[in-house]
């Protein structure tokens, strides 16, 4: 024997051997199961349209109304960086303006999204100057979405617009993280209805034969659907 060598039990080595790889498998089917069960989260997180629109399993339809003295509207929840949503845009504004529509906008911001979480709260400091203020400024972001790739990008832009319309942008638009609070509780809102894709297009209605809430499941649909909610309506 070696000087500094000792006798190896060989039983309890191979023992000591046979647990440490088992540790291991264990180890590796746990972070399997893990990675799986992410995986499964992921289906079920919000996310914009590039596929075939899906339709919305509304768990509470109770927001989906049009406010006092309006019998039908558009309710739209929408993200500034999503493309279809840009898409649909110049439509909505032909809707709204053509069928003399209330469209009640709400915000849903997509996970992963780079600079769509601050142009929302640059929308709401807007909105304090005027109501079409801020929809203009939303309507100036989905036309230019295709140039706007970075933070920096999305500052640009906005200063562009503030400088148009003759608005001075303070140090820090959202200091007190009021217009945040503002934008969640338009997530929250979504989440509560049970919107999990932009966009989400809704006609509603009360009063009438017309059903409560009716989605724009295609929003190529748009104007067909409004339509037939309206027919309903004059019943």
């Amino acid at each position: 024997m070696r000087k500094g060598s000792r006798p190896i039990d060989m039983p309890h080595f191979v023992a000591s051997r046979l647990s440490a790889h088992r540790v291991r498998a264990s180890l590796t089917a746990a972070f399997a199961l893990a990675l799986a069960f992410l995986a499964l989260l992921c289906t079920h997180t919000a996310h914009a349209q590039f596929g075939a629109p899906p339709t919305t399993h509304v768990q509470d339809g109770s927001p989906l109304k049009p406010p006092a003295g309006e019998r039908v509207a558009i309710i739209e929840f929408y993200d500034l960086e999503c493309p279809l949503c840009a898409q649909t845009n110049p439509q909505l504004i032909s809707a709204a303006s053509q069928y003399k529509l209330l469209w009640i906008r709400h915000d849903f911001l997509i996970p992963g999204h780079i600079w769509s979480p601050q142009a929302a709260i640059n929308a709401r400091f807007f909105d304090t100057k005027s109501v079409k203020l801020g929809n203009d400024y939303r309507d100036t972001i989905f036309a230019n979405q295709t140039s706007i790739e970075t933070l920096p990008d999305l500052n640009r832009w906005t200063q562009k617009f503030a400088q148009a319309h003759g608005v001075a942008l303070p140090f820090a638009i959202d200091p007190m993280g009021k217009f945040a609070a503002q934008v969640q509780a338009d997530v929250a809102l979504g989440r509560r209805i049970g919107i999990d894709h932009t966009p989400t297009i809704f006609i509603v209605a009360s009063g009438s034969h017309a059903p409560a809430y009716t989605e724009v499941v295609d929003p190529k649909q748009l104007f067909q659907t409004i339509d037939r909610v309206l027919a309903e309506v004059r019943k």
